[in-house]
């Protein structure tokens, strides 16, 4: 059930992990580093300039404050199209994720407190943010969230998950509009986009970029700090490690490059387009650390999806591997 909002949308929307900032997992930095509010304000308006209108966060982002920037920078403003999420307790002083949290009252008191800081009536698109919760306690948090439905507080809601048979099980329910998922040139996910056709529901898109792989700006052994997510181990697919981009990631980076940069797109545009150029219910959710990130995301739009043509010869010379079974991304 994709709502006529989100499919009248542009297809481009700003991923709002990295303007959180610093947030942590015991000693484990689980947020972005180099961020400040002025330049995250920045991104947001730029992104909105741009015709971006879907925005996508959670409670957990920054314990809080990715959502509190945008609560400030778009509050109600009726086009705009916001995602959340919930299912990673924190603590707002400490900064410290403590433990999944997804009982009924647990729920409903972080529905409310994401309301809050985001300045809205309802949130479009609440997610559940446990990419690996069973199913039988995901049963249960849907029926809550169907009951927030029903009371106006959010217009649909969601999974973000890499699990297609768990997201099989629960995406024909009524108000289940999205999941969210990871998806990009080096990782193809077509069981999870075989599901959400089968119950017309949208991709959201995490990773579109690879963690900033395929910008092409970490080839350079520019170094990740201790402070920043992507220097933390078995984080994504192994884009980073210890703060150093994959070599094999830039080195299959190399052998498309001057494919996915047709037309004159930057290699972070043509990344995009080519998400574009998959299937109509995709929406790549790239994120943005300022206003020049964030305006050069967007302008893919304007490129539009990647030439069927080009398509073809980046699965002729990219060396993917199989999708292989279902696991957390």
């Amino acid at each position: 059930m994709i709502t006529e909002k989100i499919k009248n949308a542009p297809r481009m929307a700003m991923g709002c992990w990295a303007i959180g900032g610093p947030f942590w997992k015991g000693d484990a930095a689980v947020g972005y580093s180099g961020t400040n509010d002025v330049d995250s304000k920045q991104a947001i308006e730029a992104s909105w300039e741009a015709g971006v209108r879907v925005f996508d966060t959670s409670a957990v982002y920054g314990a809080g404050h990715s959502e509190t920037l945008l609560g400030e920078v778009l509050g109600n403003r009726d086009d705009a199209i916001i995602i959340s999420k919930f299912g990673h307790g924190f603590d707002e002083k400490t900064k410290q994720m403590t433990g999944a949290e997804f009982d009924p009252e647990y729920i409903r008191d972080t529905v409310k407190q994401s309301l809050k800081r985001l300045k809205r009536d309802q949130i479009d698109i609440m997610l559940l943010h446990l990419n690996a919760l069973e199913i039988e306690h995901a049963e249960i948090v849907f029926d809550t969230l169907e009951t927030l439905r029903a009371s106006g507080q959010i217009a649909s809601f969601g999974w973000s998950t890499d699990f297609p048979q768990r997201l099989d099980a629960v995406a024909g329910r009524a108000g289940f509009s999205a999941v969210q998922h990871a998806m990009n040139v080096f990782f193809d996910a077509p069981s999870l986009s075989q599901i959400a056709q089968k119950h017309d529901i949208v991709q959201l898109i995490r990773s579109p970029l690879a963690m900033g792989v395929l910008t092409g700006k970490f080839a350079s052994g520019y170094s990740i700090k201790s402070d920043d997510v992507r220097y933390s181990t078995g984080i994504g697919d192994g884009y980073f490690t210890g703060g150093q981009a994959s070599v094999e990631y830039a080195k299959q980076l190399e052998a498309i490059r001057d494919l996915i940069s047709v037309g004159g797109r930057s290699l972070a545009q043509g990344a995009l387009c080519w998400l574009l150029a998959k299937v109509p219910n995709i929406l790549p959710l790239p994120g943005a650390k300022n206003a020049k990130q964030a305006s050069e995301n967007a302008a893919s739009l304007e490129f539009g999806p990647l030439p069927d043509d080009i398509m073809q010869q980046i699965e002729t010379v990219l060396n993917r591997p199989a999708e292989g079974p279902a696991r957390e991304r």
